[in-house]
């Protein structure tokens, strides 16, 4: 008897490729896009730029981006929504992915700080809560990118769309970890903050509302009001800054931009793209 062929092993799939195995230009652009930040962080490193603590300014550089890229793919959805961009998805994915990689970096960049003393590491990421808070926002961050393959969606139906609901918390976990790593000069945790904000109400509304500028211009300045809000209360309660300094220096530009002014300038824009795309679409649409 002839044995029967051994059925072919699919080829791994690329995260450049389509489903279909073609090149897909976008998704080699963002594929390259992700390595930039750790590559000028390397760079800087090699060339003695970061300071009298270079591997501690590398520890900082690759926790930001691993925030910054959390939020980016958060945007995802919005931003196919309000800037009529159907093919964005097919990038999130791999931005989730990008925002754990550097995340698993900045632990073990942290871990090899602590001269590979595990026990020491376990301790302090018990007992310092900024790091149990950091840590606890990685946990989760793998949990979605252990899962986040076709063969996870299909194996648990349902329950795979609950557990990448956990991207929310984990994204307040991680803007929050960042706010008490930066100690007092938190305007880049604000900055984050601010869009995170910005994030979760533009998913309360409708969604025949989502594209209206009418709807956008009011949440950019929810959105900036509650980065004011936070920054006031975070300086109120954690330092001994005046918080209603810090709260007026936002309606005086001499000293450069608030983070709330810097959130209602980005949310203003994307009210205004949204403008442009409906103005255009009116246009051309057919009479």
């Amino acid at each position: 008897m002839t044995r029967p062929p051994a059925p072919r092993r699919r080829p791994a799939k690329l995260p450049w490729r389509d489903r279909a195995g073609r090149l897909a230009p976008f998704k080699l652009a963002v594929f390259l896009a992700l390595f930039a930040p750790g590559i000028v962080l390397a760079g800087q490193f090699a060339l003695g730029m970061l300071g009298a603590r270079p591997l501690n300014a590398v520890i900082h550089g690759t926790g930001l981006w691993t925030i910054r890229l959390l939020l980016i793919a958060l945007a995802v959805t919005p931003a196919r929504a309000v800037f009529d961009w159907p093919g964005l998805p097919v990038v999130r994915r791999m931005l989730g992915v990008g925002a754990l990689a550097y995340g698993l970096t900045h632990l073990s960049l942290y871990v090899i700080d602590q001269n590979g003393h595990m026990l020491h590491v376990a301790s302090e990421i018990i007992h310092r809560f900024y790091l149990t808070i950091g840590f606890t926002a990685l946990v989760g961050l793998a949990a979605l990118g252990i899962t986040s393959t076709d063969a996870s969606v299909r194996r648990m139906g349902k329950n795979w769309k609950r557990l990448h609901w956990l991207a929310y918390p984990i994204g307040v976990l991680a803007v929050f970890h960042a706010t008490l790593q930066s100690k007092i000069d938190v305007s880049e945790a604000m900055v984050m903050a601010g869009c995170f904000v910005w994030l979760m109400l533009w998913r309360l509304l409708p969604v025949e509302r989502q594209r209206s500028p009418l709807a956008l211009l009011p949440l950019a300045a929810l959105a900036s009001a509650a980065t004011a809000g936070i920054e006031y209360t975070w300086y109120a309660v954690a330092t001994r800054i005046p918080a209603e300094r810090v709260l007026a220096a936002n309606l005086d530009f001499e000293d450069g931009l608030r983070p709330a002014v810097w959130v209602l300038i980005v949310a203003v824009c994307i009210a205004a793209v949204a403008t442009a795309r409906n103005h255009r679409r009116s246009v051309v649409r057919p009479a």
